[in-house]
């Protein structure tokens, strides 16, 4: 890929016609050793966020070499770009030929279940391999997710304890929990709230647990969601995991994904029409902007004019604007606000940050639209939970007082609790 030192560098030297995916892999770096620093346990990536090929090489130059992956083609990905990295197939309902292939091809032993079928499926799928980790996956009640992922996995915690007990019984390996809080969780407390309920689980089934996964749901900073510090998620989830009935030898787990990527990655957009307070873009809902779309997320915007030496960053009185998509469908609809210059005009281009979760992880080709070409930048994200923020998000100015705390420069708190469990 080719790098630019900053998205300015890169409208100066040409005027691309194509989105393009600003990569930061220091940002991703960066993140990666705060999670080994501060969380006391096992860190897995959760592929789904963003399934780069330069964030899997550059997390496991930073030391992450454990991955959550949920199919055959996230397992082949982590297989060629981080060869003998480990990995658990945590999707709770899976293909046969899927676990048969990621047992027997690529070594994979972990597994997630949320059933007693899907138990007896993975026993057999593995011709009943006794060198298994399996771990059951909780439905817990959470608050403070801005989306809830409680709907569609986890065994209800009356059915639990019995389950619990089967996947003990079945292997000789080791058996955990897991569960998650939900996405982008404001709500610190929600991990310790959770491994509560999941302690009462193990207790009531009577058996020990090898694995206590906290899933994901870690946050990143967008406007209007200004999280906690991270050291507070840390500190949370070990003093919940202080007051859980496990062995000394229990392992502690997390499947981080937003955290990860989120300030790692912007799009550099074009303006193709300027209606009112619509812009239509040449990205949108089918490529990078999913969550702008359909969670209705307002992210961070810059503005870039011009060509050649002449192109500059615009500023001046800002207004509010709302995004369309280039495809055909009226869905394609980003309501926003979104704060940029009132002078905007067709040919601008704009950089939405804090992209680098679920942005080119979600790009379709819907209309012969979403091929975005890739190119790494030097500068710092828009906005940063791990204190590398080196801009400002740009808001009215009623809301400057809003903004210093959104792009702060956090200073996470260190993890309190239990050391980390030997692996």
């Amino acid at each position: 890929m080719h790098t630019y030192h900053t998205p300015l560098d890169l409208v100066r030297e040409r005027s691309p016609e194509r989105p393009v995916a600003l990569a930061r892999p220091d940002v991703v770096a960066t993140a990666a050793r705060w999670f080994q620093d501060k969380f006391q346990g096992d860190v897995f990536y959760a592929v789904k966020a963003n399934p780069s090929p330069w964030v899997i090489e550059t997390l496991v130059k930073s030391g992450v070499n454990s991955f959550d992956v949920a199919s055959i083609p996230e397992i082949e990905l982590v297989a060629a770009h981080a060869p003998g990295a480990r990995m658990a197939f945590m999707h709770p309902v899976k293909s046969r030929r899927a676990i048969a292939d990621a047992y027997g091809r690529y070594g994979v032993r972990t597994f997630a279940l949320d059933t007693h079928e899907e138990l007896q499926k993975i026993l057999e799928a593995t011709g009943g391999a006794t060198d298994l980790t399996l771990i059951v996956r909780l439905a817990v009640q959470a608050e403070g997710a801005s989306y809830s992922l409680s709907g569609k996995f986890g065994v209800a915690s009356h059915e639990a304890p019995a389950l619990l007990l089967a996947a003990r019984r079945a292997t000789t390996g080791k058996m955990g929990v897991s569960f998650h809080v939900g996405s982008q969780c404001m709500r610190p407390t929600a991990y310790q709230a959770a491994m509560a309920q999941a302690q009462r689980a193990i207790v009531r089934a009577g058996v020990m647990v090898d694995i206590v996964d906290v899933g994901g749901g870690f946050p990143s900073i967008y406007p209007g969601m200004v999280p906690p510090d991270m050291g507070d998620y840390v500190d949370s989830i070990q003093r919940g995991f202080a007051e859980m009935s496990v062995h000394e030898e229990t392992e502690l787990w997390c499947e981080p994904g937003r955290a990860l990527v989120a300030e790692a990655s912007s799009i550099l957009t074009k303006v193709e029409l300027k209606k009112a307070d619509a812009l239509y873009l040449n990205d949108g809902s089918y490529g990078s902007l999913f969550d702008a779309a359909h969670v209705k997320w307002p992210f961070p915007v810059k503005l870039y004019r011009g060509e050649g030496a002449d192109a500059h960053e615009v500023d001046g009185p800002l207004k509010p604007f709302r995004f369309y998509g280039p495809t055909c469908d009226s869905l394609d609809h980003m309501p926003g606000p979104f704060w940029l210059p009132e002078d905007i005009q067709e040919g601008d281009y704009i950089e939405i940050g804090m992209l680098g979760a679920y942005g080119v992880a979600m790009n379709t080709r819907f209309n012969g639209f979403g091929d975005a070409e890739t190119v790494v930048v030097d500068d710092a994200p828009m906005a940063s939970m791990f204190g590398l923020a080196g801009r400002s998000i740009r808001l009215p100015r009623e809301e400057q007082a809003e903004e210093r705390k959104v792009v702060r420069l956090s200073r996470p708190k260190g993890a309190a609790g239990k050391k980390r469990r030997k692996r």
